[in-house]
């Protein structure tokens, strides 16, 4: 039924704003509508998504939302609360 390709949907909204945008992408994905979006919100990513595709630092991976959540890539961006490190 179709494909919406958003950039950054949401940078600059106010946090009410995305929150209401992000519920009407939900509906539209229901209703069959892919939706392809390229964020940096990563809880955007992992609470909508389906599939990712994370482009960044000379990496790449492809998976489900779940995969990647659980691979050694994310895992590189969280912080580690022992010793302090991770990527902001």
């Amino acid at each position: 039924q179709g494909f919406l390709l958003l950039d950054e949907p949401v940078a600059g909204l106010d946090p009410i704003v995305s929150h209401e945008f992000y519920r009407l992408i939900r509906e539209l994905n229901r209703s069959g509508v892919t939706v392809i979006m390229v964020s940096h919100d990563i809880h955007c990513v992992t609470r909508d998504s389906t599939h990712v595709l994370h482009l960044g630092y000379g990496h790449s991976y492809h998976g489900t939302t779940g995969q990647y959540m659980s691979s050694e890539l994310v895992a590189s961006y969280l912080p580690d609360r022992n010793s302090g490190r991770g990527r902001p």
